[in-house]
């Protein structure tokens, strides 16, 4: 006999949500995969801790990062850019694990847009108070391909706007195992973080995780 385990949990099923034309909510779709994503992050971080950056006007990030893959995202005095060698280090960002690029891949199959390949990882670490205001991730190469973001953890409000910083943005509640991809019309869409509210994840403490896929080269 066989049993069909979302009978009775209907919850888990990942669903498909649109959110505006070449953006998809893809609610859950990370959560058969979180224990890998937990360790092999564990072990990024032992290499690349995580660090507070600052921006090309001097002003500290409240968000702490860090990245794995190829291309690096970083900014500092100098400005924006991806870069293969962490600047704390001086030695390559951790490799990109296979279940990261994995997840990576089919989120976005899913979101309609096969044969993404990610070459780089930023890291996000949110915690209570710390927020990401309205941005486009315009300092790729590759604009063609989408952007793949990954919640773990804590809740969040992620605010997704149009193509003009003063387009009105939406606002969706993020919980643990979501995942959002935008490319096509939407790639240059403007998009943030509210701040963070307080709380205690029962896997990842009192923060939130998100994993942002790019093909930055």
């Amino acid at each position: 006999m066989t049993i069909d385990l979302f009978e009775s949990l209907p919850d888990i099923r990942p669903s498909r949500e649109p959110i505006a034309e070449g953006a998809v909510l893809l609610r859950g779709f990370a959560r058969s995969a979180e224990a890998e994503l937990i360790k092999a992050l564990r072990e990024i971080t032992d290499q690349a801790p995580f660090r507070h950056m600052s921006t090309p006007g001097g002003h500290q990030m409240s968000v702490a990062m860090t990245n794995c893959g190829s291309a690096g995202w970083v900014t500092d005095r100098s400005g924006y850019r991806y870069d293969g060698v962490d600047p704390q280090s001086g030695k390559p960002w951790p490799v990109m694990p296979s279940t990261f690029r994995k997840l990576a891949g089919d989120a976005a199959a899913e979101a309609g847009f096969a044969g993404f390949v990610a070459d780089g990882c930023l890291i996000n670490r949110y915690e209570p108070g710390a927020r990401m205001s309205l941005h486009q991730d315009r300092d790729e190469n590759d604009l063609g391909a989408p952007i793949v973001s990954v919640s773990l953890g804590l809740p969040a409000i992620f605010l997704f706007g149009g193509l003009k910083r003063s387009d009105k943005a939406q606002r969706y509640r993020l919980e643990h195992g979501d995942i959002v991809v935008w490319g096509g019309p939407a790639r240059l869409a403007f998009h943030g973080i509210a701040p963070l509210a307080d709380g205690d994840d029962a896997l990842m403490g009192p923060q939130r995780i998100n994993l942002t896929f790019r093909k930055a080269r």
